[in-house]
């Protein structure tokens, strides 16, 4: 019986180490595709385009512009809202997360600290809402991405990805859609205003600015202007 029992068990962590094989192999050739292919459709938008079958919601709008395509204002503008840090972080920022929690013991609630990487190994990969299982896979998904990607290209895939809008994806088509011009065109306002709606693109609105937006727009330029401006991003 204790034979049996041994080899029960023997066998499931073979089956075990072959289904984890088969899994990096998987998301490794996930993250080296997309190294070089755009991304037709991002895990987030595909789930939300499912859950349209059962709700009234608008269908998701998107847009894939090239980096060279849009306005080095929003690029900068997105990283002094969302991820300081991001040109010189290897996908962590520990020292984001060391006072996210230092707050915490203050307020007794825990602030988002995700960089900008860990945003996109979710959007792209994963699925939303908060859970451990999830926080493994895109700590998993972000070192991926930060060996096999240029810093240049996590932000062209993130401001093509992320939501701006209800259902509204990348900054092609919120600046299309409620700025009336292609993302070359942004404005450093326009721009930081666009950043001004990211913590929460369904709370916050592009087209009708709430008192709390133009604060953090106001914030947000004033952000970019101690980062030095587009210099900043010069070697991404």
């Amino acid at each position: 019986m204790k034979k049996k029992i041994k080899t029960f068990f023997n066998k499931i962590k073979i089956l075990a180490l072959k289904l984890l094989l088969v899994f990096f192999l998987f998301s490794l050739l996930q993250v080296l595709l997309l190294k070089w292919i755009d991304p037709l459709i991002s895990s987030v938008m595909f789930q939300r385009e499912f859950n349209l079958f059962s709700s009234d919601k608008k269908p998701i709008s998107y847009q894939w512009y090239d980096y060279d395509d849009i306005s080095n204002e929003i690029t900068l503008a997105v990283i002094a809202s969302e991820d300081q840090n991001f040109p010189s972080h290897f996908g962590f920022d520990f020292e984001q997360i060391g006072k996210a929690f230092k707050e915490k013991n203050k307020r007794g609630s825990l602030r988002g600290a995700s960089t900008i990487t860990q945003q996109v190994a979710k959007n792209l990969f994963l699925w939303e809402g908060k859970s451990f299982i999830r926080k493994g896979f895109e700590a998993y998904y972000t070192i991926l991405i930060e060996v096999f990607w240029s810093k240049r290209r996590i932000m062209e895939i993130y401001i093509n990805i992320a939501e701006m809008g209800d259902n509204i994806f990348g900054v092609g088509i919120v600046s299309k859609i409620y700025l009336k011009k292609i993302p070359a065109k942004l404005t450093k306002q326009e721009s930081a205003l666009i950043a001004a709606v990211l913590p929460n693109p369904k709370k916050f609105s592009v087209k009708n600015p709430s008192v709390y937006v133009r604060k953090r727009q106001a914030w947000i330029l004033e952000q970019m202007r101690l980062l030095g401006g587009v210099s900043y991003i010069k070697n991404l």
